[in-house]
């Protein structure tokens, strides 16, 4: 908005590292020398008093002689003020504001014999010493005395002290005070003005105060503990915070009161009328109002912290100028015959004295070459130009094409090493591992700049969670073209929950030559071992996945020979990996077949070891010159485990919102308790309580109570939507390999089913997969066109998953009824014949899937026998599971009104009870349901509780019932690979008789 920019005539530093404010800067002629010059004094917080006399020359600013005097003080400098302080003499005093001191000083000078000129000294005259800690001072004749300056110093509790000169007056309260606020004195009607924490205009007549004294006590003293009542004249309803006060009394304005808030400029008449009112479009920082040519209007100056200074006249915007800096402090002062000058300082110390104006422009626009227009030549460059929109506009793909890396100025070259580190720098990590401590690995990053040196580049990591980094911002003022600039980073696993993604982010900032923001970003992955570690195998697990191959299974012992441990020098058809406090995974690999197992106790803990043993074993069989290796999976889909978790999350989402929802209620009932016990204590007439503060007391328990649980669900949903996402990549896997997707196949999987869990913003996983799954569902997916003409439904909060369930099955079905997920604009690929590459293994041998049913494993339901007889030849459709009862009640009654507070003996009424101190609130929603998924935050792999349920779940939300599962005690020699071949058929070809083990999660 600014037309021109502030012009300097004089400038100087004050300092360095100090610190200035609003009261820092004054202006006149404190020497009281007979030349009406104005002097600069400045007063910091680190107790520095400095005066300067301004004397620019041509082309020189600031010089040494233009400093009168500089002391350093004991106390820090909250303010200072120029006034006749001292009753022999009507001469200008300097008066400084210490937080526990008022002292005024004398400044005088002395010509000098030689050539350096005059000296200057700074002389006590008297000093106050106050008893409470001051914030503002305020000077004026209180009371009309003539030709001389009275001070009033308020302090930080609300008390205002009256100094008359060298001698204490007396000291009053003010009323209803809570913050200090600006203070001023205004002569016609002997009043001070001042701005209350409510955020109003208070005026208090000068004599009301005087006389305002406790009756018992003659003698005035600081140290005021009791006093009269006192009436303010007027007040004003600001509505706002105050940032300073100005009061104007020159002879051709009218008296008037100026109040600059944060987003507006009050002008009252002395008697607490609204004058005129100004909304501002900036925020600003300081003002100053001077004195008018122009009878009846008011000019005031406005800095704003965008760097520029507004003129205004009343309410018109007269001026706006640009200054260097964000001024703290604005005054007016007259200099070498030079009046008006505008005097500004800002936080920092920059003091710059400057004009407003505009220097003449010595440019001249050239005039134009007159030359005849060709119309023909313009015809034909208008036809080119349309031929080439046309062009562009027939093309496909109307982005732009993004820039590779080549093109960028900085490149980023990342290093992770093979090994993790020798000591560890895990630091502040919430996983528990008694036996090992938390590993770490130190990566290198290095920065090159390409032919040009880079300034001010900003480095960022950023890492998933549980993931941590030891440092995630980097800055560096210079990257030099010659010698790559490296860091090193140090990786951890920090949080006590399922890792899903090993994947980190670098990323760089820059300012190219043209001044351009540039963002370079490299993503790098950190190798599996640094949140898995080997252990024994484990025989026996809840749920199991069975992958085939078509070719003979390898050993394992080559597919992760760095994660061996206590499996090195045994068979190599079994290996057990544990993440690091959490599940133990165990990977079987037959002998007689093609097929391997991974089976463990927490269905979504598989997920990292899965992806890991996949990619590992087709790049074995790939550097031993095997092309046609193909992986597949002809089991059941895990549908049942997967919708135990969704329904988990949703149920801790709604948890979550009905803690905010009491915790909103517990705030407004604290409030509402506090304004009537504030009213009880103000109240003259004494009256008792009502037991208002017992029911305070109490509502801030709950409170409290309230507070500790949300964050402990904050910390459960955390760790369930990392369990939903492992699970959820899971799912996608195995749909993949059941239907041999292609890559753009299950990149339109991965976008609809999507792993990646939100845990912040309104807008829930659950909502975004049901929207874009029942897209799918209507278009590439659709049976009819009935399908297509299904209107999709508003992304609000679910609150049953049941129709997100649904559409997850009927995806499942159309795939495996052999529909493709191919979306407009992409192009149809081939599939490869799973019939022609795979080669299943003979029913001979394939009877190392069969498992014993010995005396202390319970027989399978007939759920999962309808599954072996049906899976003899494929995989069948995908039928919806079982139905589970919704574990959210959508009807649920209102929360209850809020409980006695602790302590009572008996409830209000039959309905309501009372909780007491010892016990949890009675009206709390529980976090979730037990074990891993729920709010326990009990280990990774541990249990759930006695009977598979939390008895203190109330009737509105039901745990999702699990069927248990006896285990066969374990013995230290079961964690022998030896063991787990003689007993296991798996591992050869005996056991003749019984059913084939369906190729499926249990």
């Amino acid at each position: 908005m600014s037309l021109f920019k502030a012009r300097d005539w004089w400038a100087a530093s004050v300092g360095s590292d100090e610190v200035f404010d609003q009261g820092s800067l004054c202006v006149a002629n404190i020497d009281n020398n007979s030349t009406p010059y104005d002097k600069v004094i400045v007063g910091s917080f680190n107790g520095i008093l400095r005066i300067y006399q301004p004397r620019p020359a041509k082309g020189e600013n600031f010089k040494a002689e233009d400093v009168m005097l500089e002391v350093q003080m004991q106390f820090p400098i909250l303010q200072l003020a120029a006034g006749r302080f001292v009753s022999v003499s009507e001469a200008l005093h300097l008066a400084v504001l210490h937080p526990r001191k008022l002292a005024v000083y004398s400044v005088s000078g002395s010509t000098g014999a030689v050539e350096h000129g005059s000296q200057y000294q700074l002389k006590l005259i008297y000093e106050h010493n106050l008893q409470r800690t001051a914030y503002n001072l305020v000077i004026g004749p209180f009371g009309g005395v003539k030709g001389k300056d009275f001070m009033c110093v308020q302090s930080m509790d609300g008390t205002v002290s009256f100094f008359e000169q060298e001698s204490f007056a007396f000291s009053r309260f003010l009323p209803g005070f809570l913050l200090p606020g600006p203070l001023q004195y205004l002569q016609r009607t002997d009043s001070f003005v001042t701005v209350s924490s409510s955020w109003q205009v208070e005026s208090y007549k000068y004599q009301v105060l005087a006389v305002a004294t406790d009756a018992k006590t003659k003698e005035e003293s600081q140290n005021l503990k009791s006093g009269k009542r006192i009436n303010m004249d007027w007040s004003y309803n600001l509505g706002e915070p105050a940032l300073d006060l100005a009061v104007v009394s020159f002879p051709q304005t009218p008296p008037s009161i100026i109040v600059l808030g944060e987003r507006s400029i009050v002008c009252l008449k002395d008697t607490g009328a609204l004058r005129f009112m100004k909304k501002l479009e900036y925020n600003p920082s300081c003002f100053f109002a001077y004195t008018a040519l122009t009878d009846g209007v008011i000019n005031y100056m406005v800095g704003t912290h965008t760097g520029q200074v507004m003129v205004y006249q009343d309410i018109a915007l007269k001026w706006a100028a640009k200054l260097e800096y964000i001024p703290v402090s604005i005054r007016v002062g007259f200099f070498q015959d030079l009046k008006g000058v505008i005097t500004t300082i800002d936080d920092q110390g920059h003091l710059v004295c400057s004009y407003l104006g505009t220097d003449p422009s010595i440019f001249v626009a050239p005039s134009t070459d007159a030359r005849e227009i060709n119309y023909d030549d313009q015809d034909a460059e208008m036809k080119n130009l349309n031929r080439m929109i046309k062009e562009q506009m027939h093309k496909t793909d109307m982005l732009p094409t993004p820039k590779t890396g080549q093109d960028e100025v900085l490149e980023i070259q990342v290093s992770v090493p093979n090994s993790l580190d020798s000591t560890s720098v895990a630091t502040e990590t919430e996983v528990q591992d008694d036996e090992d401590p938390i590993p770490s690995i130190t990566v290198r990053i290095s920065l090159k700049s390409k032919g040009t040196s880079l300034q001010d580049v900003h480095l960022l990591i950023s890492c998933p969670y549980p993931l941590a980094a030891n440092q995630s911002n980097f800055s560096f003022p210079f990257v030099d073209p010659s010698t790559p600039t490296q860091v090193l980073v140090s990786f951890f696993m920090r949080g006590n929950s399922l890792p899903s993604n090993l994947n980190f982010t670098v990323s760089a900032t820059y300012l190219n030559q043209k001044g351009s923001p540039r963002v370079v970003q490299t993503s790098s992955r950190l190798p599996v071992k640094l949140v898995v570690k080997a252990c024994a195998p484990v025989k026996t697990a809840t749920h199991k996945i069975t992958v085939d191959s078509n070719k003979n299974a390898v050993n394992l012992n080559d597919i992760f020979p760095d994660l061996l441990g206590p499996n090195a020098g045994g068979a190599g058809n079994a290996i057990g990996l544990q993440i690091i406090g959490g599940p133990k995974v165990t990977i079987l690999a037959s002998k007689t077949s093609q097929r391997y197992r991974l089976q463990c106790d927490v269905f979504e803990g598989m997920w990292l070891v899965l992806k890991e043993f996949l990619e590992r074993v087709c790049i074995y069989q790939r550097n031993v010159g095997v092309k046609d290796f193909e992986v597949s999976y002809t089991g059941q889909l895990p549908l049942q485990e997967y919708f135990e978790l969704i329904d988990t999350h949703v149920e801790l989402r709604l948890n979550g919102e009905r803690y905010k929802s009491l915790l909103d209620q517990r705030a407004k009932q604290f409030r509402a308790i506090q304004r009537r016990l504030l009213t009880r204590f103000k109240d003259k007439t004494p009256a008792p309580l009502a037991n208002l503060d017992t029911l305070l007391d109490g509502t801030y328990r709950q409170i409290l109570k309230l507070a500790d649980g949300l964050e402990e669900g904050r910390k459960a949903l955390v760790r369930c939507s990392l369990g939903l996402s492992c699970a959820t990549s899971i799912l996608n896997t195995m749909l993949r390999l059941m239907y041999n997707l292609t890559d753009s196949e299950f990149k339109v999987l991965e976008n609809g089913l999507s792993p990646h869990v939100q845990i912040d913003g309104e807008q829930g996983w659950e909502e975004s997969v049901d929207a874009s799954v029942s897209q799918l569902l209507r278009t590439c997916l659709a049976k009819s066109a009935k399908d297509q003409a299904v209107n999709p439904s508003p992304l609000t909060m679910t609150t049953d998953p049941t129709k997100l369930k649904k559409h997850i099955a009927q995806l499942c079905e159309r795939l495996a009824k052999g529909a493709r997920l191919v979306v407009d604009g992409q192009k149809l690929e081939e599939r490869s014949s799973p019939t022609k590459t795979r080669k299943m293994a003979p029913q001979s041998s394939s009877r190392d899937f069969f498992d014993q049913e010995t005396a202390s494993t319970p027989s399978r339901p007939e759920s999962s026998k309808h599954r072996t007889d049906t899976n003899q030849n494929g995989p069948e459709p995908i039928r919806m599971p079982e139905s589970v009862p919704s574990p959210i009640d959508t009807h649920q009654p209102p929360p209850p009104t809020v409980p006695p507070p602790y302590g009572s003996e008996e409830p209000t009424s039959p309905s309501e009870s009372v909780s007491s101190p010892k016990s949890s609130l009675g009206d709390l929603p529980p976090l979730g349901g037990p074990g891993v998924r729920g709010s326990a935050l009990p280990p990774l792999g541990g249990h759930m509780g006695e009977g598979g349920a939390n008895p203190a779940l109330p009737a509105m939300i039901k745990p999702t019932k699990k069927k248990k599962k006896k285990k066969t005690p374990r013995s230290p020699k079961e964690t022998d690979s030896a063991s787990l071949e003689g007993d296991d058929p798996f591992f050869n070809d005996g056991g003749k008789s019984g059913s084939p083990e369906p190729l499926s999660v249990m």
